[in-house]
This record gives C-alpha cells, structure tokens and sequence, in this order.
C-alpha cells in the first residue's frame, strides 16, 4: 500500500485562519464507540476539550440536544464536473462553478473534499473526451489560495485506461498539487462496471446523444484502446501515483482475480465493487470497501451491480462516497445507522474510515488534537437536517 498522504503538505495555510473559540454544548456527541451527552470545545481551529453532561458554558451554543459528529469526509464525487458543464457542451465559468460547489458541499456537511478530475482523454467521435484536469487543477488550487473556498479540497485524479493521453495528461501532476487519490479506473464494455452495455447505451443515449450506430463505434473504439494501452496504463498510473504520494484505488472490482490484481499494485481501498465476491475479496486481502450513498439510499444500484445494503448486512462496507449526489452522504450515514441500530458504527463510514483510507490522520473523529470540523445535526423523524457545520472552527453553512 502507498504510503499516507502527508497531511502538512499545503494543507492549512491557504485555508481561512480559524477565528476566536467555539463551544456547542448540551449535544448528543458522536464518538468513535458511543454517544455522549456533552460539549466539544474549539480553539485555533482544533479540538481543545470534550467533556460529558448537559451543562452549557458561558458564551457556549446550546445545541438542545442535536447531534453533534464530525465533518464529512469525500473522496469520490463527480459534483464539480455538474457545475462546470451544467449541460452537455455547456462549459460554465469555472470561478463561478468552483464557489457553488464548495458552497453546496459545506452545506451538505462535508468539510473535506477529494474533487474527482478525470486524466486520460478519447480524441475524435461524438463521445469524444477532451483533456481538462491539469487546467481545472490549477483553478482549484489558485481559488484555494485565493481564501474564496469554505472547506478543505484535495484532488482525485481518475486514471482512465481506456484512453489515449494518460500518461502524458499524468506526467503535468506533481507532488505540490494536493493530488491525494489516484484511482485505476478501465471503462471497457462488456466488464466491471458496464457489464452489461444496455446501462451504458441508456446513459451516452442521454448524456451525448448516441445513435445506435454511433454507440457501437463508441464500443469498439474502447474495446481497441484497452488492447492497445490498458496495460502500460495501468502500470504507468501505479507509478505516477507513487510519485505523487498518492493513496492508490481500484474501481468496480467484480472478481476475485481482479481483487488480486488491485492488491498487487497496492491499492488501499476499493471504489464500488460491483458483486459481493469482489468485495469479499476485498476484506479478505485488507482493502477497504467504499459504496456510493445514492445506492444506500436507492436501496440498489442504479446500474444493476451489488445493493450497498446487501454489503453492509454481510459487514463487508467501509466507506461511503457521496458520488453524484452530494446530500446523500449525510443522510447515507442515518440509513445505515437504522440498519446496524449503531449510529458510531455509521458516521465513522463518512468520516473516520475515509479519513484514514486517504491518509488524513488530523480529522475525522470528535477526538481532542483534530481539526475542528464538525457538524450539529437535528433529526426530524429519520431525516437528518443540518444546523451549523464548522471547519477548522469556522461556520461555513
């Protein structure tokens, strides 16, 4: 496994200097084995004190009994790509679509972000992909540095195999670029994720407009690239990520035999398996399993791979990733909280676990000498509803 991301690395000086103290007292803390009644005090941005009972310092906030749990950590969501083509061919001003993104995610109560960028480009053809990564990359970092961010953004960089301009595309990225998760991603029709080509039709039908002809075309054209590349790749992409110090992801395992691969190229966790023997062997080989929310929630996959639901009753789920909803992160973590009756056990899934999947040692836990990045939640009957969310002390939502 690579190694941990190193947390010092640009990690706090381009974010807004955490200003005086916070208290939120008389609240139902969310620690790592149990919930407590109590207060969590903030100082300079860190966790300071968590005491127990219902007592409500002077000048603290009484929370009247919400929940009070860490901030939510994402590592794999394609909500900036919505705001910066809104539409098909739509290309937003990305300043604009930067800030909305952050603003939703801090609304939702996530407070740490992997913005997922897609490397490795298809040249030509209606579904053709075009090179963005490394000049989006440069726009996040620089309104990162800009202070006009709320919460804390890393990047992901998803390697496409089935393409043309990996490697180059890779070789722009370097270690002072926050690049945190690298993941192997091979889109190949007829395996992983697209098994089944009726679920891939039915999306580029929509997304780009395909015509029969045109989707077949599509098909082959990746089917060709996978021989041609997929190899030297995926190879390539192992190594860039250690050059980065990135954590290194699989995704849409479906066998065994490719648990065994992602293993020997030493992935840390696993991006939506697709069918309960991957992620068997997942856990098996000590890779972490990662779901996406809207599945949890859906109660399936919208693409007819393995029920996240089902993973979690055979306790073979780690992880949870917002993916292309970002609200569904939060409220992920209460559906399973009703489905393990272990509300500790849930949350650690969006903060905790992804923390220490991604190598983030200084956040995700109600623990004294982290990052104070946390939530206050109000329940209403089993709808979570966000009341403050805090990073590094500072209210951003």
């Amino acid at each position: 496994m690579n190694s941990p991301f190193p947390t010092d690395r640009l990690v706090d000086e381009a974010e807004a200097a955490p200003v005086g103290s916070l208290c939120l007292a008389n609240a139902q803390l969310v620690l790592a084995d149990r919930v407590m009644t109590g207060a969590v005090t903030i100082e300079n941005g860190e966790i300071t004190a968590i005491t127990e009972g219902d007592h409500i310092p002077t000048g603290a906030e009484d929370c009247g009994g919400d929940i009070v749990m860490p901030g939510l950590i994402e590592l794999h969501t394609d909500n900036l790509e919505r705001h910066i083509e809104p539409r098909p061919e739509v290309d937003w001003p990305h300043l604009s679509a930067l800030i909305a993104h952050d603003a939703e995610l801090a609304s939702t109560g996530i407070t740490t972000v992997f913005d997922a960028l897609r490397v490795g480009s298809i040249t030509g053809g209606k579904a053709r992909y075009d090179a963005y990564a490394r000049n989006l990359a440069n726009e996040i970092l620089s309104a990162r540095a800009g202070g006009y961010l709320k919460i804390s953004h890393f990047l992901h960089l998803r390697a496409e195999i089935c393409s043309e301009t990996l490697l180059q595309e890779m070789a722009d990225f370097g270690d002072e670029d926050r690049v945190g998760i690298v993941s192997l991603m091979d889109h190949t029709p007829g395996q992983r994720q697209f098994r089944d080509l009726s679920a891939l039709r039915v999306y580029l039908s929509k997304k780009r407009g395909l015509s029969e002809a045109e989707f077949a075309e599509h098909v082959a054209n990746l089917k060709h690239l996978q021989t041609l590349y997929g190899a030297k790749h995926e190879s390539g992409a192992v190594a860039e990520a250690n050059r980065y110090g990135a954590v290194l992801a699989s995704h849409d395992d479906t066998t065994a035999e490719q648990v065994a691969v992602s293993r020997a190229n030493g992935v840390g966790f696993a991006e939506f398996p697709t069918t309960v023997e991957a992620a068997q062997a997942c856990r098996d080989n000590g890779i972490a399993v990662m779901m996406g929310a809207p599945n949890i929630i859906r109660g399936g996959s919208h693409s007819g791979n393995v029920s996240a639901r089902e993973l979690a009753e055979l306790d073979l789920l780690d992880i949870v990733s917002s993916d292309y909803v970002p609200a569904a992160l939060l409220l992920s973590a209460f559906r399973l909280a009703e489905q393990w009756d272990d509300l500790p056990r849930a949350v650690a899934c969006v903060t905790a676990n992804p923390a220490k999947a991604a190598g983030l040692m200084d956040r995700g836990a109600l623990q004294v000498g982290l990052r104070g990045d946390v939530l206050r939640v109000h329940q209403i009957g089993s709808q979570p509803m966000i009341r403050g969310a805090w990073s590094r002390g500072n209210r951003v939502s």
